[in-house]
C-alpha cells in the first residue's frame, strides 16, 4: 500500500497525528521536495521526531522513473510531500501509476498554502479563480523570454472577479523566487497598462513563527524586502468591504483600498 502523507506548510511539527502514525507503522518510508520546500526543518530533524529513515527522491524518481513504488505492492510505504499532496498534479499522476500496478492507496492531508491563503489574508477562499505559476525567465539565442501565461491568468480571472493566486519559482540554479522579482516580471509584460495600479499581496514563510503577510500596489511590492523563502504572490480582484478591512489591519494595505 502506498500512503501519500502531507507534511504542511513549514517544519516536521506541521503534520498530523494520522501522519505520524502512519510513518511508523511503514516499512519504508520516502519524501520528494522539489514541489514545494520543507523550509523550517530538516531530513536529520524529521527522522528523529518520526523515529524512520526518510529516503529523499529526485525528480526524475518521481516523475519519469518510480521504480520505488514497486515496494509498495508488498509493503507499507509512505510518500511525504509538503503541503497538501493532491494538490500538485505530480502526485495525482503517481497515484494512477500506483493503481496500475494494482497497489492501494491512501491520502493524510496536510495544510496547504492554497487554503491558508484565506486565512492569513482575509480573502475570502470561494473567490480565488485559476492559480498560476510565474516561472524564471528563459534564453533562446541573444533574447530573454518572460512568460506571459501567468499575466494571462490574471486578466482572464479579472474579468470573473476572482482572485489570482501566483506560485514563485523553484530552480536548481537560481534558487527561489521573491516576491519583488515576480512583481518586476508582471510588469514588464504588461504593455498595456492593466495592471499599473494593481494591488499586490504578499505572503513570505506561510506556518512559521515569523510569516510576512504584506499588501501594497505591484508596484511598490517590486522593491519590498519580503526576507528568506517561500513566497507567493496574490493579485485580488475588486475587494470585499470586510476583505479590504482584513487586509488594511492585518497586511498594511493602503487605506485608499477602503474607499
Amino acid at each position: 500500500m502506498l500512503t501519500f502523507v502531507g507534511l504542511g506548510l513549514y517544519d516536521e511539527e506541521d503534520i498530523s497525528l494520522k501522519g505520524v502514525r502512519a510513518i511508523k507503522d511503514a516499512d519504508m518510508v520516502f519524501a520528494e521536495f522539489y514541489t514545494s520546500k520543507m523550509m523550517g526543518t530538516t531530513i536529520k530533524r524529521m527522522e528523529s521526531l518520526y523515529q524512520k529513515k526518510v529516503t529523499v527522491l529526485s525528480r526524475n524518481e518521481i516523475e519519469i522513473d518510480p521504480t520505488w513504488l514497486h515496494h509498495a505492492i508488498n509493503e507499507e510505504v509512505v510518500l511525504l510531500t509538503g503541503g497538501d499532496p493532491m494538490v500538485s498534479t505530480t502526485h495525482v499522476d503517481l497515484r494512477l501509476r500506483a493503481s496500475d500496478l494494482g497497489i492501494k492507496t491512501a491520502i493524510i492531508h496536510g495544510s496547504s498554502i492554497a487554503s491558508a491563503i484565506a486565512g492569513l489574508t482575509g480573502l475570502q477562499n470561494y473567490r480565488f479563480g485559476k492559480s498560476a505559476t510565474i516561472p524564471f525567465p528563459y534564453h533562446s539565442r541573444s533574447k530573454t523570454i518572460i512568460s506571459e501565461t501567468p499575466y494571462n491568468v490574471i486578466l482572464q480571472n479579472r474579468d470573473s472577479d476572482l482572485h489570482t493566486l501566483l506560485f514563485l519559482d523553484i530552480d536548481p540554479a537560481q534558487g527561489f523566487m521573491t516576491i519583488p522579482h515576480a512583481a518586476r516580471l508582471l510588469m514588464q509584460v504588461d504593455e498595456s497598462n492593466a495592471l499599473e495600479a494593481a494591488l499586490g499581496v504578499g505572503i513570505a514563510r506561510a506556518g512559521s513563527p515569523d510569516v510576512m503577510v504584506h499588501c501594497d500596489r505591484l508596484i511598490s511590492l517590486a522593491t519590498s524586502d519580503f526576507g528568506a523563502p517561500m513566497h507567493v504572490l496574490i493579485i485580488p480582484a475588486t475587494l470585499h468591504r470586510m476583505e479590504a478591512e482584513a487586509l488594511v489591519r492585518f497586511a498594511g494595505a493602503p487605506d485608499d483600498v477602503l474607499d
